[in-house]
């Protein structure tokens, strides 16, 4: 009798496992920390980023003379030189947020290029991951370098259908 149950939970426990959900835990930044291509890109992009900033830089510095020569000779100016002067520092202001925004606002120069130089090397990694699941069979991998986020889903474990058929929606 015991070898029968014995026999039966150690069956059971083989199914279980048969039907088990394989999983791999990777992390991203530890692996483009160790790609040299990711390290060139990254110091082309923080070049690029420290010649945009220097540009800014010289740009505020003029514009605050501007402002600094206007405030020591404001007392003394016509009212049209004053508006005139006025504008001029106006439109500095306008041209260099403009710039900054250029350069490094959302989809600027900056996230151009970024996408430029490093999603190659981050498409690369997206594929040897999905490889590698094919491979080994992996239904997910997660990545723990940001949070837990899921890079790869067998899609016959996507429920999304089953949910909006049973929502009504088709």
């Amino acid at each position: 009798m015991k070898s029968i149950l014995i026999l039966v939970f150690s069956f059971t426990l083989c199914s279980i496992s048969v039907n088990a959900q394989r999983y791999a835990v990777i992390d991203s930044k530890y692996i483009l920390d160790k790609m040299p291509e990711y390290k060139e890109a990254q110091t082309r992009l923080d070049q690029f980023s420290i010649l945009w900033q220097q540009d800014i830089d010289q740009k505020q510095v003029a514009m605050d003379k501007m402002v600094k020569d206007y405030d020591a000779e404001q007392i003394m100016l016509p009212d049209d030189l004053k508006k005139k002067r006025e504008d001029e520092i106006f439109n500095k202001e306008k041209e260099l947020r403009d710039l900054q925004r250029k350069r490094f606002g959302f989809e600027g120069d900056l996230f151009k290029k970024r996408q430029e130089l490093i999603k190659p090397v981050q498409d690369k990694v997206y594929n040897a991951v999905q490889k590698l699941a094919l491979e080994k069979q992996y239904d997910f991998i997660l990545d723990k370098s940001e949070g837990i986020t899921i890079i790869f889903a067998d899609p016959k474990l996507d429920k999304s259908d089953d949910i909006l058929k049973s929502m009504g929606i088709k």
